[in-house]
């Protein structure tokens, strides 16, 4: 059957689908299963003959949609934080999986620009960053002494934590919420941030301190720069619901969109706090600690992030469809 006519045969009731899934139409726990496996023989067949196609992409979307309207009652039962963070936030990470993709692909070239700019431009740093000449000064000179990461040593414990969280949740709600200029503001702000990041380690390298710097930045800097990559995925879906509507109304499209990448931002906040939780009580101390514990720390920290947003998010899916088969079997 050629796709078009497949879409034609189905349209209306995939439309009416969505009407259900937007509340419009109210159905009961055994209309809505029996919608879902209509809907699963629908997107069984555009597997196999459409796999590439943005039909295939469209039905896998609902399928998840529906399955949330009968597992709707189901939620109460768990506490819902609990529920929160070990089911929706990554159900909703790997329906836009590519999205996180995107918002990883551009940190990278943004870092590389940041690092190659650097390399090109000695000075590039102090413009970089806001008083940038003072800290580049500064830094130099804890350098010459041994102690690339003084700077962390300044200030109060707890009072150096609570501004670092702030200024953390600050700059992740800026790359968040730009996301309404349909993703390029988002874009800006990671941009900005990347590239400070590229020349920041350039550097170090170009003064020999990497490995020291590492042992401390990158104590606080794993779930720090991994919740900004995350920001930035929200932002842009954020930003591609209000430029890519596809079969909903634009704003029904945007509404969605800010629902589910809302949910992912809020995600992001205890690996903010951990950041500057960490960077205000153990940055300060990471030359003074023995390399095994900074390690420890720092992969620590990476296998948490990778697991949570990059695995975690696929066995959930598997396990969630394999109940809802299960059930309505």
């Amino acid at each position: 059957m050629r796709e078009v006519y497949f879409i034609k045969q189905n349209k209306e009731k995939w439309l009416g689908i969505e009407q259900v899934i937007d509340g419009k139409i109210k159905k009961n726990p055994d209309d809505l299963s029996s919608l879902y496996i209509n809907l699963i023989n629908d997107l069984s067949f555009a597997q196999t003959y459409y796999p590439k196609s943005n039909t295939t992409v469209y039905l896998n979307h609902l399928s998840s949609q529906i399955f949330q309207k009968i597992y709707k009652t189901k939620r109460v039962e768990e506490n819902r934080l609990m529920y929160f963070f070990r089911t929706e936030v990554p159900l909703l990470v790997f329906q836009y999986r590519r999205y996180l993709l995107y918002a990883f692909l551009f940190f990278i070239l943004f870092t590389s620009i940041g690092v190659l700019s650097a390399i090109y431009d000695k000075s590039f740093l102090t413009v970089a960053i806001p008083n940038g000449e003072a800290y580049v000064n500064e830094t130099i000179e804890n350098i010459k002494k041994g102690n690339a990461v003084a700077v962390y040593e300044s200030g109060s414990t707890w009072g150096s934590t609570i501004g670092i969280i702030f200024n953390n949740i600050q700059v992740g709600a800026k790359l968040y919420i730009y996301g309404i200029s349909g993703g390029v503001g988002t874009l800006f702000a990671l941009l900005s941030n990347s590239v400070m990041l590229g020349a920041f380690q350039y550097f170090f390298y170009d003064y020999g301190a990497l490995k020291d710097s590492a042992r401390g930045i990158w104590l606080h800097g794993v779930f720090e720069i991994f919740a900004m990559v995350i920001e930035a995925m929200c932002g842009l879906i954020l930003g591609a619901s209000i430029l890519f509507p596809k079969t909903f109304s634009r704003f029904n499209s945007f509404k969605k969109g800010f629902k589910d990448s809302f949910k992912i931002f809020l995600s992001t906040i205890p690996f903010t706090i951990c950041a500057g939780i960490i960077e205000g009580y153990v940055t300060r101390h990471a030359l003074k600690m023995p390399l095994i514990l900074n390690l420890l720390i720092i992969f620590g920290s990476l296998a948490i992030v990778i697991f949570y947003y990059l695995v975690y998010p696929s066995i959930v899916n598997k396990k969630t469809n394999k109940h809802l088969h299960d059930a309505i079997v």
